[in-house]
């Protein structure tokens, strides 16, 4: 028996459709070519980045609590593909869910602002959910392996996980937040190489760029070049704000370390939907600072 199909409201967040455009593309060309239907949240806000809460808590809860209740709207799962977004909404959701028992209270006050504004109330009834473990819990790895058609054999991929997506909420669907294995059974399922080194579960670097800009190349300089050391051709991250400070940045990082790199860092959809047998063009390949064509000529 067939099982039923996939389908996600879809919340592309604001990189994906800003500095990292390719990151939207590639999701969207992926779920085509694995039959996942997307019904994008055209009318969603960004989630904040967690920066809200450093205002008010109250200010990410409504915010976000508004993005959910438009996929409980449509009665389906809400779907990231940057672990910042899904660190953040799904930490609200976590909150919210909790609230709803034990700050009855401050649900409604909550609920109270969003009907202020003529919004949906937020009700508790669905889940927020990262692509990763879409791909991996829902669609399945065996599903993955049996849609490739350009098996990714001999290229050495090295995961970059981030924080948000194994820090940023009380549960998560790793088995263990130090060693992930989410991301490298993708690999491994489209034939690549999984590489492993120790920079791949911690900060790219990103939130300190604003004020911090040295420190924050330092770090990732350092996270590449454990990438390079272990023998990568590519970091893969499921993170548009890793890979703006991993990527675009990296210029600037070589200088800052003294040493050209070089890595091309590549989106977890652009990597999957390569093994589909999709153009690079319309996986955005094309529009990274760090040439692909290194990873393109080995596969």
């Amino acid at each position: 028996m067939q099982s039923p199909k996939l389908k996600y409201a879809y919340f592309p967040g604001c990189v994906a459709q800003g500095a990292c455009g390719e990151l939207h593309m590639s999701t969207v060309s992926l779920a085509q070519a694995l039959d996942i239907e997307l019904i994008e949240l055209k009318k969603a806000s960004c989630c904040g980045s967690g920066t809200f809460k450093e205002d008010s808590q109250l200010l990410e809860d409504t915010v976000n609590a508004r993005n959910i209740a438009l996929a409980e709207a449509l009665n389906l799962p809400l779907l990231t593909h940057c672990s910042t977004c899904q660190g953040v909404i799904g930490h609200v959701d976590e909150r919210l869910k909790s609230a709803q028992n034990q700050q009855p209270e401050y649900l409604k006050k909550v609920n109270n602002l969003l009907q202020e504004e003529g919004c949906l109330p937020y009700r508790g009834k669905t889940d927020v959910k990262h692509l990763l473990y879409a791909l991996v819990q829902d669609y399945s790895l065996e599903a993955i392996q049996q849609k490739v058609s350009k098996k990714l054999t001999g290229l050495k991929c090295a995961a970059f996980y981030g924080c948000y997506l194994l820090r940023g909420q009380k549960s998560v669907s790793e088995k263990n937040i130090f060693y992930p294995e989410a991301m490298e059974d993708i690999f491994r399922a489209v034939g690549a190489t999984p590489i492993y080194y120790e920079g791949r579960t911690k900060c790219c670097g990103w939130p300190l760029s604003s004020y911090a800009t040295t420190e924050s190349f330092q770090m990732a300089g350092m996270h590449i070049q454990e990438a390079i050391a272990a023998g990568a051709d590519c970091i893969v991250t499921p993170c548009p704000l890793c890979h703006l400070n991993l990527d675009s940045r990296q210029p600037e990082i070589s200088q800052v370390i003294g040493q050209q790199l070089e890595l091309p860092i590549l989106h977890l959809p652009q990597l999957i939907a390569l093994a589909m047998g999709i153009n690079p063009q319309a996986l955005g390949l094309n529009k990274h600072v760090v040439s692909t064509n290194p990873v393109l000529s080995k596969v």
